[in-house]
């Protein structure tokens, strides 16, 4: 999961050296906090929250087939 995540969060800033992935794991959820620079923080998020939106849903739907809750924290 961290590694789609920080594949995806790189490959929309201009700056993806910047790009760092964490996960703290539990018995039943994954909680996986993404952190970028501040000048593409916008990027990640998009229009309205809707790429970060998009990228939450490919969270689940991966997390659904490995049968473990996944949730997505943008931090800044």
């Amino acid at each position: 999961m961290k590694e789609l995540i920080k594949y995806i969060a790189q490959a929309l800033v201009d700056n993806p050296e910047q790009v760092e992935v964490g996960e703290i794991e539990g018995e039943q959820t994954s909680v996986i906090e993404l952190k970028v620079a501040k000048e593409d923080l916008g990027k990640v998020i998009g229009k309205q929250g809707r790429t970060a939106r998009a990228m939450r849903t490919i969270l689940s739907a991966a997390s659904t087939k490995i049968r473990k809750r996944a949730v997505l924290e943008i931090i800044e």
